[in-house]
C-alpha cells in the first residue's frame, strides 16, 4: 500500500458493504431449500451490528443457480433468504442471480451485474462499496465493478484464487475491520452497547 509522510494511507471509510451469501454469511449448503439448515458463520451477527450501529449500508450479493437449474424453487430461496434476515437481521439490499451458468447473464458473478445493481439500489458509487466474499468470483465482480474487494477464504477457496485475491482475512469480523479501519471498527461512540468488532460479545 502507498504511503504518505511515512504513514499508512487511510481508505475512505466505505458507503456500503456487500457480502457473499453462502460461505460468508451463512454456511454453505448447497442448493439449499431448507430455512432449518441455514447457520450464520462465526462473528456474522456481531460483525453486521457493528455496521448498521455505524450507519453503513449491508447488501448481499449471490449467485443461486440452483434455481435456473430447477433445484430450487423461487419460493424455497425466498424462505431460506428470510431464514436469513429473521437470524442476522434485515439487509438494504438483496441481489440475487437465479440463472444457469449457461444462460450467459450479466448478472452472475464474476460478471459485476449484481454489485452494480446494488449499488444503484442503495444511491451510491460502486467505488464507495466493498465486497465480502470466499471466492475468486466475487473478487473478480468486485474488481469489474470498480468496488474494492475483500476474501474470506473457506476450505473450499482455491490457492490461486486466495493468491489473486486483493486482499485476504482470516474471518468475517476482520474483513470488516480491514473495511473500516481499526480506529472506526473499534469505536464506541455511534453506539456504546453494540461491542467492538474483535470483542467477546
Amino acid at each position: 500500500m502507498r504511503k504518505t509522510d511515512g504513514k499508512r494511507e487511510r481508505r475512505p471509510v466505505p458507503s456500503a458493504i456487500l457480502f457473499d451469501r453462502d460461505g460468508t454469511l451463512v454456511a454453505d449448503v448447497p442448493y439449499n431449500t431448507d430455512p432449518d439448515l441455514v447457520v450464520p458463520m462465526p462473528g456474522a451477527l456481531q460483525t453486521l451490528r457493528r455496521l448498521r450501529a455505524l450507519g453503513i449500508a449491508c447488501g448481499v450479493v449471490t449467485n443461486q443457480s440452483g434455481v435456473g437449474l430447477g433445484l430450487i424453487a423461487e419460493h424455497e430461496l425466498r424462505a431460506v433468504n428470510a431464514r436469513i434476515e429473521e437470524i442476522l437481521g434485515p439487509f438494504d439490499t438483496w441481489q440475487v442471480c437465479p440463472h444457469a451458468p449457461e444462460d450467459r447473464c450479466e448478472c452472475r458473478k464474476p460478471k459485476p451485474g449484481l454489485v452494480l445493481a446494488a449499488c444503484r439500489d442503495l444511491g451510491i458509487r460502486p467505488e464507495d462499496a466493498v465486497v465480502i466474499g470466499d471466492i475468486g468470483k466475487d473478487m473478480e465482480a468486485a474488481r469489474r465493478a470498480g468496488s474494492r474487494g475483500i476474501m474470506v477464504p473457506t476450505p473450499i477457496t482455491l490457492r490461486p484464487e486466495i493468491l489473486d485475491a486483493p486482499t485476504v482475512a482470516g474471518d468475517l469480523s476482520s474483513a470488516v475491520m480491514l473495511a473500516l479501519g481499526a480506529e472506526l471498527a473499534h469505536s464506541t461512540r455511534l453506539d456504546p452497547g453494540v461491542p467492538p468488532l474483535g470483542s467477546a460479545a
